[in-house]
């Protein structure tokens, strides 16, 4: 063979066991698809160790039923232009129990706190073997304050307290384009229809009581409810930065631990007795029954259609914005500056700072409908003053 010949042959194996040498190694892409199944396979065994989040069907469909009535009524707005839609947003406003909002506060809470990321993690570091995951059960069940000092829990804490600050604040919002149509509806062209009186108020008012009865959640809000409790996802809220620390009010501390139950596999169909106990709160319930019953007494002394106007945006809208933030939210904090250092003799007296006015806890509940300066305009008489007379002298005005 020529040299020349000979060159170009050898060069042609070369070239031919450099292919074949790669081509038996691996190439990057099958690296990174070994390595990707091997992450797959680590996901796949943590999974496997975590116990199954489970979340009994009772504590779903009272969440439902909460989210979706307090959703509603935030939609409320005034602009009747009819007494019929007056009785319709009533009959809306009334149909729900005191008892199984107060119960669906807690359980949607609880929901809450379980899309929180931190809470999850931290909560499941004790479900590694079942010995650990029983007695983190038995512990919170015992004592449910204790799930308030599971990593993650002011995390958990403080989506809760911000989630529900907003849906409070559209409750607000609601409750003041109700009550201010009740005072405008006087003044404005539907004046005509708005001072006449409700025809067979005592049939109106047996009515509206008869709405006050547990109901059922669609299956759509259900599904979706029970989803966002697996997943830790899917409600739409964003995780926030704003901690809170303990000691947190009753029903969130309740909702922590019937959120770390459902993450430890302790809150199933057969554990109904404990998420039973952790959905009732006394206060949420007491205010909740109050403002039911003053919504009756109202509507009881209630004559034309704007009063009925005015006691659907007290005492439903506004008083459910008032027992969620009553309840659920933590109390102001009054600072105290440091002591002032002791006057020399005959010193002129330093002018006496104010302190800043505080915020007094509303009773959802009083007896006397009442409106503040901002909210009754001047040129308008406030449709609550006849109702406010009858309920403090107990005496019914006659008919005109």
């Amino acid at each position: 063979m020529r040299p020349v010949a000979l060159a170009r042959a050898t060069v042609s194996i070369l070239a031919i066991a450099l292919v074949v040498g790669c081509a038996a190694g691996p190439s990057e892409e099958q690296l990174r698809a070994e390595a990707q199944a091997e992450l797959a396979a680590i996901q796949a065994r943590a999974l496997a160790a975590r116990p199954p989040i489970s979340l009994n069907s009772n504590v779903i469909q009272e969440a439902a039923v909460y989210l979706a009535y307090t959703r509603d009524m935030a939609t409320l707005r005034g602009g009747f232009e009819s007494p019929a839609a007056i009785q319709e947003a009533l009959r809306r406003g009334a149909a729900y129990d005191a008892r199984q909002v107060s119960r669906g506060l807690i359980a949607y809470a609880a929901i809450l706190a379980m899309q929180s990321p931190e809470f999850v993690t931290g909560v499941q570091t004790f479900a590694r073997d079942r010995t650990t995951r029983n007695a983190m059960v038995d512990r919170i069940v015992a004592n449910p304050a204790s799930a308030s000092t599971l990593p993650g829990a002011d995390a958990a804490a403080g989506l809760i307290i911000a989630t529900l600050e907003q849906d409070i604040r559209q409750l607000r919002e609601a409750a003041d384009s109700v009550e201010n149509d009740a005072y405008a509806i006087q003044a404005d062209g539907r004046t005509s229809w708005a001072r006449v009186h409700v025809a067979d108020r005592e049939s109106r008012l047996a009515s509206v009581r008869a709405l006050s009865r547990p109901s059922f959640a669609t299956a759509e809000d259900a599904a979706r409810l029970s989803s966002a409790a697996q997943s830790g996802s899917g409600l739409g809220v964003m995780a926030t930065d704003r901690r809170r620390s303990a000691p947190y009010p009753q029903s969130v501390e309740n909702a922590l631990a019937l959120a770390a139950l459902a993450l430890l596999d302790g809150a199933g169909e057969n554990a109904r007795a404990n998420t039973d106990a952790l959905m009732f709160e006394r206060q949420s319930l007491d205010c909740f029954e109050s403002s039911k019953l003053n919504l009756f007494q109202c509507l009881a002394a209630s004559r034309p259609h704007y009063e009925d106007m005015f006691c659907l945006g007290r005492h439903v809208v506004r008083d459910l914005a008032q027992c969620a933030r009553g309840t659920a939210l933590p109390a102001g904090q009054v600072t105290v500056g440091a002591p002032r250092q002791s006057r020399v003799d005959n010193a002129p007296t330093p002018p006496v700072e104010q302190p800043a006015p505080r915020s007094v806890p509303v009773t959802p509940a009083t007896a006397a409908i009442t409106a503040s300066p901002e909210q009754t305009p001047s040129s308008a008489p406030s449709p609550s003053l006849s109702t406010t007379q009858r309920l403090n002298s107990g005496i019914a005005a006659p008919e005109s």
